[in-house]
């Protein structure tokens, strides 16, 4: 199973080696838990966590 990654820019999570949402490469091993977010725009999580 691949490993997954932590994009450091934008927070998503994926298993390659280039974020699909903001195309950086600036991504982490080193990560825990996981928030799902349905609507950030109107999400005070999303907010506090800076997630656009």
């Amino acid at each position: 199973m691949p490993r997954e990654l932590a994009c450091k820019k934008c927070k998503a999570i994926t298993v390659g080696k280039v974020c699909p949402i903001c195309n950086s490469t600036d991504l982490s091993t080193d990560w825990s838990g996981i928030v799902i977010i349905f609507d950030a725009k109107t999400s005070l999580i999303a907010k506090t966590l800076e997630i656009t």
